[in-house]
């Protein structure tokens, strides 16, 4: 079978410029490279925080993300993509920290099978973030 590794995650948001700051202040990402894809009409950026990548889309003419897309329980009612999810080592460290930076904490989750959270990047885009109890 062949081999292959995760290589990045990608949202389509209105704005550019407000995601990058978004990912930016709020989780720590940096630009790595700025980009156009002339045959999607989009202006696109790449965004890096040690080995993890996320890119952001701005598409001219994009339709906004429906409502349904931006709560956890509705979005899984819809077929395709959900979300990307990234793991952190404390969930109640995080929550403190996403809450002081007055990020959208759309969805909380403390159950026996593991805790973690959803946030809406300025967007609505759903991102999870998972405590692994084995770190």
């Amino acid at each position: 079978m062949a081999d292959f590794t995760f290589h990045h995650g990608g949202v389509s948001v209105p704005s550019l410029d407000e995601a990058i700051d978004w990912y930016g202040g709020v989780l720590g990402f940096t630009v790595e490279k700025r980009f156009s894809i002339a045959a999607a009409r989009a202006q696109a950026a790449m965004l890096r925080k040690g080995p993890l990548r996320f890119e952001l889309f701005e598409v001219e003419g994009a339709a906004p993300l429906p409502h349904d897309r931006r709560h956890p329980p509705s979005d899984l009612k819809t077929h395709g993509n959900k979300h990307v999810a990234f793991c952190v080592a404390d969930l109640e460290d995080f929550l403190i920290e996403m809450a002081a930076k007055q990020a959208d904490i759309a969805f909380v989750v403390r159950e026996a099978f593991g805790k973690g959270c959803f946030l809406r990047d300025c967007a609505g885009n759903l991102i999870e973030f998972v405590e692994e109890p084995d770190g």
